[in-house]
């Protein structure tokens, strides 16, 4: 098996779901879980940001007269179903289910057709990229199916292969993923950016507090916290 990553890139305007990721920092949106056969998709998603993001999301993901997956039109003829699983101030739970999914393009659809059923589909969206990784059979042919998607694609929408790869810490992240505050993801991202956790270390707390323009205390009290949850999580399941 590889790992195939492809990355959709929006122009504000071209997908009003997507143009709150790009309006709103500190925003993302994971699969947990994506599914598809020939007719049908399902799908878990994880919602993380602050309150007034997650509403912004929420009026557009929950709206069943438009379709969150589409690359070819902003709507299309395909039913679709989507349910609130959980619901905390900085972070949903997202359960979507689509039938006749034949009748308009997406990448669950487009992947299952040329590979055919058993791949395994995760997804991200942040700023202005709708990320997906699939771990398909070594055989496929995935310069036919990047050249598939391309030829869907909307204007204001475009795409790159990210890599191909051995499979990479799939499924990784959604233990921990509703744990940490936007602010602690934030400086969390930051200082592996920035080689905080390197070894030897790259960056300073200090040098995360000019880079964030945040209170070195703040900065140091937030990496504690988050620290304190993901290992008490990480204990917690492993040991």
């Amino acid at each position: 098996m590889r790992e195939f990553e492809f990355v959709l890139t929006y122009r504000e305007g071209a997908d009003e779901l997507m143009d709150v990721f790009v309006e709103r920092t500190g925003l993302r949106a994971q699969t947990a879980a994506c599914f598809a056969n020939d007719r049908s998709m399902w799908r878990v998603d994880h919602v993380l940001g602050p309150p007034e993001a997650l509403d912004a999301v929420e009026e557009h993901f929950l709206d069943e007269t438009t379709c969150n997956e589409c690359l070819d039109v902003a709507g299309c003829d395909s039913s679709r179903e989507y349910q609130v699983v959980s619901s905390d101030p900085e972070h949903r739970v997202y359960f979507t289910r689509r039938e006749e999914i034949q009748h308009c393009h997406s990448i669950p659809y487009l992947a299952v057709d040329h590979v055919g059923d058993g791949l395994l589909i995760e997804a991200e969206r942040r700023d202005d990229e709708y990320v997906w990784r699939l771990l398909i059979p070594d055989d496929c042919a995935v310069g036919e199916l990047y050249d598939r998607i391309d030829a869907q694609l909307r204007e204001g929408i475009s795409l790159e292969l990210g890599h191909v790869s051995d499979p990479q810490n799939w499924n990784g992240g959604f233990g921990t993923a509703g744990l940490l505050t936007p602010e602690e993801r934030e400086t969390v991202a930051s200082a592996v950016e920035a080689g905080y956790y390197g070894t030897p270390r790259d960056a300073t707390v200090a040098d995360l507090a000019e880079l964030l323009d945040t209170p070195h205390s703040t900065v140091q009290y937030r990496l504690q916290r988050a620290e304190e949850k993901i290992v008490e999580r990480f204990a917690s399941e492993t040991l």
